[in-house]
């Protein structure tokens, strides 16, 4: 959860404007890549993602930013239902956002014929505790993984001149780890019931 807004309303507020205006700069391309800005009203930004290479393209997830603080605290990002726009839990999210886990010292080809021999282990960023929890993204930039106790060493402050913690940075990572992967669905017959329900299948990275 976003915290209560103690920095002065009007500096976080154009900041809000001003990561705003740069998305709308780009919108017409992040619209082809899937991304769909549905509500922007101070503190908050609505944003859905549809995964472009399937047909019929499906929303395959929904998140909302929130700036209150911004940016002495990064934004808030939670995952919520793109029609109702209410948080979540875990086992209702279908997506993952898969990246390949650090191999120190190893040098890109040797990173390179792991991954062709299957060898390269795969984490996922989308953390929770249980299926019912709210799922949050364990991402620098982001209020939730620096609210963690797990990452009390690594300060928003020591990331906050790069550029994590914006708003196409975090967009960015979400497409890029998450929706841009997927590829194709995938369809399941149960039984005995007569739903067939599709799936989504990504392609790691």
């Amino acid at each position: 959860m976003a915290d209560l807004q103690t920095v002065d309303p009007e500096v976080s507020r154009v900041k809000f404007e001003r990561e705003l205006a740069n998305y709308r700069s780009m919108e017409s391309a992040y619209r082809k890549r899937g991304w769909i800005l549905l509500d922007a009203e101070f503190p908050e930004i609505f944003v859905a993602f549809a995964a472009t290479k399937p047909r019929p393209p499906p929303i395959v997830a929904a998140i909302v930013l929130n700036f209150t603080n911004y940016d002495l605290r990064p934004p808030s990002v939670r995952f919520v239902d793109p029609f109702m726009r209410e948080p979540i839990p875990a086992k209702l999210l279908q997506l993952q956002m898969l990246r390949r886990a650090a191999i120190p010292g190893a040098t890109p080809e040797t990173i390179l014929a792991l991954a062709q021999q299957g060898g390269v282990q795969m984490t996922n960023m989308i953390q929770y505790n249980s299926p019912d929890d709210r799922p949050f993204i364990c991402l620098p930039g982001i209020l939730e993984y620096h609210n963690n106790p797990a990452h009390t060493g690594d300060s928003w402050l020591l990331h906050r001149s790069s550029g994590e913690g914006s708003l196409a940075f975090i967009l960015e990572k979400i497409w890029h780890h998450g929706v841009k992967p997927i590829e194709h669905y995938q369809v399941q017959v149960q039984i005995p019931a007569v739903n067939v329900l599709p799936s989504l299948l990504a392609v790691p990275e």
